[in-house]
Order: structure tokens, then sequence, then C-alpha cells
């Protein structure tokens, strides 16, 4: 038996011995992002399935895995002979979770899930779905910590500070901001429990998760203090100096539930159900006045300050030159050196970490060979490594963090001679990140309206991608940032509107399973346009700097104006990257971002 029905097998028996008819675990930490810490990785640990998002449901005769569109090949793939199986979306995604469990759990049954990782929103949506049946639900179920033995520690590593150089405001700043903002909400207080909307209110920055310079922690923004829930000892003494000053005070992490049940009947705080857990919101005093909103700093960190902006600009500079020596480096050792999918990942890594004030990368980079690419968010491993041939189609989604920004780009590139079939995808994707960054549009817009400029060349050829268009960056924080996304979705990011001065990708995509994938992504800055008498218009600037292969375009299916905006692009590449490269480089990019 593997280790994956091992352990489903130990897990079914403590359930067994609690009485548990249903054991739901998501993906998720004590904070509920995206990027979370070894330590919570369960459903990896569990089931073998290395994605970031992901629901399980046990019950005594059945193991499911719900994932997203981005997963499903990766899911088909690991969950094979694990004893658990994945649970297609169904039609407009309708079988979820929570509908199976709708229509399979009994009455009278018992569902339970350790409620410091499971949302107040996603409780909610619970028990909408069961209101029909007798459902006992347990939130205090932590089934996991006595069966994982091997489960790793949390890091240990210290914050550090994120300087105003950088960052643009100072915390005083920040705190008056957020402060004015809560009196206009009629709020006493602000829990925080997102750890971007920490780092980026104090200023600091922290190593206790992969990708995200992020520190483990909560937060209560009060009139005169902030509340810092946080293992103390990540709390250098100069930061700690600093913090006192400005009347932030610095708690134990696990004492955050016992402050919330101290306030006053008369009080009031804002939360977010989404990303607050069940535990704390069942430990907050129940008189205490409730105000739910999207986090009042996750509001303000989304629209960049002129500091940040400026930062940027000098960011994608610094990743372009890296990702330009990368693709200068393939094109001159292909066919000579033995490559494969890992070893040009490190290369990419290493060329990235030579860069000034770079921190680590902004998410595992992703590069995948002709089938690979199909898998949105495949992840070469040693038994999965292919090696590049002098013929194929190679998809690289890759970013950096740095402490003046953080990076996304994706580039599809032809080693060798593209196919006519290979060339029309990728120049209907080209056509769709196009229309996406040249829109102009009242401010107000939101990310579903402007989802269809991106996928309508896909649609008119009957094609499509089954993840979202655009999503929130952030400055040297989540490389996935709301609240502001672009997609199809009426719910969620999609429904926030843009604003000047927000950082958003652009990445529509097509994926031929077993043959090859195609995504081309840029990062956009919106900025204000014009005003006129029917409004305030605003636009988008790519930031992202690095060549289209044009090796893969079909110059047929662009436009005028489409043809115009690829020449304009590539010629901004060549001026802003060709002052730090070589001659040599300098010929070969010229050659990459001459006009079609």
């Amino acid at each position: 038996m593997n280790s994956s029905k091992n352990n489903l097998a130990a897990l079914r028996s403590l359930m067994a011995e609690n009485k548990i008819s249903v054991y739901l675990i998501p993906s998720a930490d004590p904070h509920l992002g995206e990027y979370i810490p070894d330590h919570w990785r369960i459903i990896r640990w569990l089931t073998g399935f290395t994605g970031s998002a992901a629901t399980v449901v046990v019950t005594e005769s059945f193991a499911g895995l719900w994932t997203d569109s981005r997963y499903l090949i990766q899911a088909k793939e690991q969950l094979q002979d694990s004893g658990f199986e994945l649970v297609p979306p169904g039609i407009n995604g309708n079988n979820d979770s929570l509908n199976w469990i709708k229509d399979n759990v009994e009455n009278g049954k018992t569902v339970a899930f350790d409620g410091r990782i499971f949302s107040i929103s996603r409780m909610r949506k619970l028990n909408e779905a069961m209101e029909s049946k007798n459902i006992v639900f347990r939130s205090d179920a932590d089934l996991i910590s006595e069966l994982w033995n091997d489960r790793p520690s949390m890091p240990s590593e210290p914050a550090f500070d994120h300087p105003l150089i950088f960052c643009g405001k100072s915390r005083e700043v920040k705190l008056t901001e957020v402060r004015d903002r809560m009196k206009k909400q009629g709020a006493d207080y602000h829990l925080l429990t997102s750890p971007d909307d920490i780092m980026w209110l104090l200023n600091i920055r922290g190593r206790d998760t992969k990708y995200s310079p992020l520190l483990a922690s909560f937060a209560i923004v009060g009139p005169d203090q902030v509340l810092l829930f946080v293992d103390e000892t990540k709390i250098p003494f100069r930061i700690a100096m600093e913090f006192d000053k400005l009347g932030i005070v610095i708690l134990p992490y696990d004492e955050t539930d016992g402050v919330l049940s101290s306030f006053s009947d008369d009080e009031s705080i804002i939360i977010t159900p989404g990303n607050t857990s069940v535990a704390l919101f069942d430990s907050i005093n129940p008189s205490l006045k409730i105000i739910e909103s999207i986090s009042i700093p996750s509001q303000i960190k989304a629209v960049k300050n002129k500091i940040e902006i400026e930062n940027i600009y000098k960011v994608m500079v610094k990743d372009g030159i890296a990702l330009t020596r990368f693709f200068f480096w393939l094109e001159q050792k292909a066919g000579s050196l033995a490559m494969t999918e890992l070893s040009l990942g490190e290369k990419l890594d290493e060329f990235r970490s030579l860069q000034e004030n770079f921190l680590g990368l902004s998410f595992g980079t992703i590069v995948a060979w002709n089938e690979h690419g199909a898998h949105p968010h495949y992840r070469a491993t040693k038994e999965t490594d292919s090696e590049i041939s002098l013929s194929g189609i190679l998809l690289i989604d890759s970013g950096g963090q740095y402490l003046d920004g953080t990076t996304d780009i994706t580039r599809t590139n032809a080693i060798g001679r593209p196919t006519s079939k290979q060339k029309k995808d990728f120049t209907l994707v080209l056509k769709g990140m196009v229309n996406l960054a040249a829109a102009k549009f009242t401010a107000g817009t939101k990310g579903y309206q402007l989802d269809t400029l991106a996928r309508g060349p896909l649609w008119d050829k009957g094609l499509n991608f089954g993840h979202g268009t655009g999503h929130g960056v952030g400055f040297c924080l989540n490389v996935h940032e709301g609240p502001q996304s672009i997609s199809p979705s009426l719910s969620g990011g999609g429904q926030y509107p843009f604003e000047a001065g927000m950082l958003t990708s652009d990445e529509p995509a097509l994926y031929r399973e077993g043959e090859y994938g195609i995504r081309t992504e840029n990062l956009l800055l919106c900025y204000e346009d014009e005003e006129t008498e029917f409004g305030r218009f605003l636009k988008f600037d790519i930031v992202s700097l690095c060549y289209i292969d044009k090796n893969l375009i079909d110059k047929s299916l662009l436009n005028d104006n489409e043809i115009k905006l690829l020449n304009d692009y590539h010629s901004m590449v060549y001026d802003r990257l060709s002052p730090f490269l070589s001659d040599e480089e300098k010929v070969w990019l010229r050659e990459k971002t001459d006009e079609i």
C-alpha cells in the first residue's frame, strides 16, 4: 500500500473513533491565502496532489478531490493509485464539493473540519447547502496533527524592513490612512488576517512562505494601538523598538482569539469573511458589532503609490535583462548542450538571482515542453522531466521577488520550425493579449467586463481557456494579489472596479491536451488617460519587458493596429534593455525585436 492509501486508512480510523461521517480539508493555513508554508500542505501529504488549490472530502466509503481547471490534468495523474478520485467540475462548474456533500450526506450525520483553516464564508455556504438536513457540524476537528508524524515545522527566520525608498510611505502614514477609513466605516477595530496586508501596513517582510515574503501573523488595528500577533523571536530588536514608538504591540501568535473575545459590547470591528477562519470568528465577542468588508489595507495597496510605480518600471528592466540573457543563452546552447525542463528552470533562476535586490522567486518556475505545456500549472519533477529536443513548443512562466517589486511573465517559444496550426493558435492568443493591453475604458469598469477583450479572438474560432485572464500583483508581496482580477466570474475579484495604479496580469492562453500549451503574459499598469464630459477614462501600460517569439506569429491574422502595438512594444523592449546588454546580446535582441 502506498503512502497516500496508508494516510487515508489512518484518517478513516480516526474519523470512526470520533464518530465523524464526513471530513473536509481545504488547501489553506490559518491565514487562508494562496501560498502556504509546508507545515500546512495537508492535501499534498495526504493525497500526493501538489497543486495550490483543492478541497478534499473523505467519508467511510469515498475520498474525493476537487480542484480548478488549471490542475485537472495534473490531478488526474497524481491521484492515480492514491485511494482518492478526482471529481470533475461538471457543466458550468456546478459539481463542487458543497453540492456533493448536499447530495450524498444523510440526515443526522456529523460533518467535521479544522476551524483554523476553514473560512467563515465557506462555513456559511456549507450551512446554506445543508439547511434542509439535520447535520451536526464540528469545527474543532484537527485530525491531521495526530497522524502527520514527520510534519515540517514552521520557518524560524526573522522579519526584515522594507525601506521607504521602495515602499514609498511610512508606517505612520499608512496607519493614519487605515484609521481614517475605519472611522468612515464606523469601526473601532480592524482584524487583519492576511499577512500581506500586515506586511504592507508595517513595512516589513518575512520568510515564512516559499514564494511570498510574508511573516505568519495576525493584527488588530485600533484607534491608538496595533496589536501584532506573531512569533516574537522573528521581530528583530531594532524593528520592535520602532514599533513601540508607534503603539505597535507585539503579542504571542496564539493569543489572537483570546483578545478578540475581550472587546466591549458597544464596540465594532471590521473583518473579511473570506480570510477570517471559523475559529477566529467564533472567538469574537458575540455582542460586538461586526462590519464585513474587503480589508482596508488590501484596497489601498492595490493602488500603487508614486514611489512604487517608479520602482516597478525599474524592476521590470532588471527582470527583462535576466530573461533576455537566458533566452540568448538558450539559443546559443541549443543542440550542443543537453537541456531538460528542470535544468532550464534552474538556469533562468540563476540569471534572475544575479539581479540587484533579488529576494527569490515569486512562484515556482514553470518550464513546460510540448504536451506538458497543456497543464496550466505544470511543475517538472525528476519523474516527469523532459529533455528539450530541437523541435517543439517551450512554455516558460516565471517571476521574481525583489525589494523593488514583484514580477510575473510568460513566454511561449518555438524550438525549430513551428507548424501552421501552432502559429495560428499562438497568434490568436497574442491577439487577445494585445486587445486587452490596448483597452481604453471608463473608471469603474470591472474585470469581468474586460475579460471578453482577451477571449474574443479565440471565441471567434470556437476556442477558449479555462482559467482567468488576469490577476492583481502585489509589490514585493504576493504575485497573485487582489482585490481586482480579470475573469468571466461575476463574483470575487472580477466584480472589483479598476483604478489607476493597479498592476494586473494579461495572460490569455490555449491548451491542446497531449500536444502543447500556449500562454503569453505581460503585466499591465492601469493609468489615467483623460477626462471628458462622459467621464474619466483609463488605459493600460505594458510594463513587462521581454521579446515575443516572431517565429510563432502568423502575420496574416493580425490587423494593422495589432501589428503596430507589437512593433511599438518590441521597440520599447530593445530601447530599455539594450543599454545593459553586451554587444553580442544587443545584436541578437535587435533581430528579435525588429518590426514584422
